[in-house]
């Protein structure tokens, strides 16, 4: 099958197209031929080795991290679905790899598509979709009347956050520029801070929950917006010792993980406020609980461009420039065409 295999990490350089084995299906597995496939800030860390301490990828490899296909085959103790059936998924950490023709995925972590989206668009959701409901309702536990700040609202992860915590009932706030303000407000942002203009944490205060997604100096910032006993969940910031746990990182990088969040947790205890850092997982049944949402128009993709397969590198290129005006950047299959790079 065709695919775009990250040979060496480091930069785009490492990543080019070529020919790779058929995946091998195991008994668990569903075999999907990808339709659709998104471009994700995760894949360009990946690509760039930010993870290639706790995470178990050895180069080459195949890039990323979310798709919509249609069953071609399943394994004998899949009971869940059926060759012909279009489905959405955000493979497991340990199995990525949507940047190709084909991929096996297990079970437990595929659902059936929202059938009101075409492959493209549904294609888009599956990792930012999972990203705000693992932040906004596992973590944060996100109630009606809560107010929550959702950082980058016209990013990928942004805009569906915003829709989701509307749905919870929240009081929704969001930083964005200027040109996405008319955008994230139709998306059901209540109150938009344009940080072209303001700085954020001089105009929002006594908020429950903040989503951040950028890191670095944002996340000191948004620890003086929160209340005593609100939540900061961060995408972007340092990771902490719970999420060392989860991935079974051994001692010693345990350790290390833990010191890199140690400062922000001790601001967060200072401001009697917690600190947590988020590595979204897979879920098959998340995904089944955002369907219907999808479906009934609670929750529509923002997709900001689509690119042809065989333009996957320039896709990469596309979002690592900053390019994206709002939404995702997705990659579509086309049959029949060589692949370059």
């Amino acid at each position: 099958m065709r695919a775009f295999i990250l040979h060496r990490y480091g930069d785009q350089a490492g990543v080019r197209a070529g020919d790779v084995p058929d995946p091998q299906v195991g008994a668990d597995d569903v075999l999907i031929r990808i339709h659709a496939a998104s471009v994700n800030p995760l894949d360009l860390k990946t690509r760039d080795g930010e993870f290639k301490a706790i995470l178990p990828y050895r180069v080459p490899f195949i890039l990323g991290n979310d798709l919509a296909g249609v069953v071609v085959a399943v394994g004998a103790a899949v009971r869940r679905f059926a060759v012909g059936d279009e489905v959405y998924a955000r493979p497991g950490k340990d199995r990525i790899g949507t940047f190709a023709e084909l991929i096996a995925v297990h079970q437990d972590d595929v659902a059936i598509k929202p059938a009101t989206l075409t492959m493209q668009e549904a294609a888009s959701l599956p990792l930012v979709a999972l990203t705000s409901w693992q932040a906004l309702v596992e973590r944060a536990d996100l109630r009606a009347g809560q107010k929550v700040l959702i950082h980058a609202g016209s990013g990928g992860v942004g805009t569906i956050a915003i829709q989701l915590a509307k749905h919870l009932g929240a009081t929704v706030a969001t930083t964005t520029s200027t040109a996405n303000v008319d955008l994230v407000k139709s998306l059901g942002a209540d109150v938009v801070v344009d940080y072209k203009k303001q700085a954020f944490e001089t105009v929002l205060h006594d908020y429950d929950v903040v989503l951040d997604t950028l890191g670095g100096e944002n996340v000191t910032k948004s620890l003086r917006v929160l209340k005593p006993g609100g939540q900061l969940i961060s995408i972007a910031g340092p990771p902490d010792a719970a999420f060392a746990r989860d991935i079974r990182a051994n001692p010693i990088i345990r350790l290390a993980v833990t010191a890199l969040s140690f400062r922000t947790r001790r601001r967060a205890r200072r401001q009697r406020v917690t600190y947590a850092f988020l590595f979204m997982t897979a879920s098959g049944d998340q995904l089944r609980k955002l369907t219907p949402l999808i479906d009934a128009g609670e929750i529509r993709p923002v997709v900001d461009r689509v690119f042809p397969f065989t333009e996957t590198r320039q896709a990469l290129a596309y979002l690592e420039a900053g390019r994206a005006k709002a939404g995702k950047v997705v990659v579509t299959m086309t049959s029949g065409t060589a692949l370059t790079g």
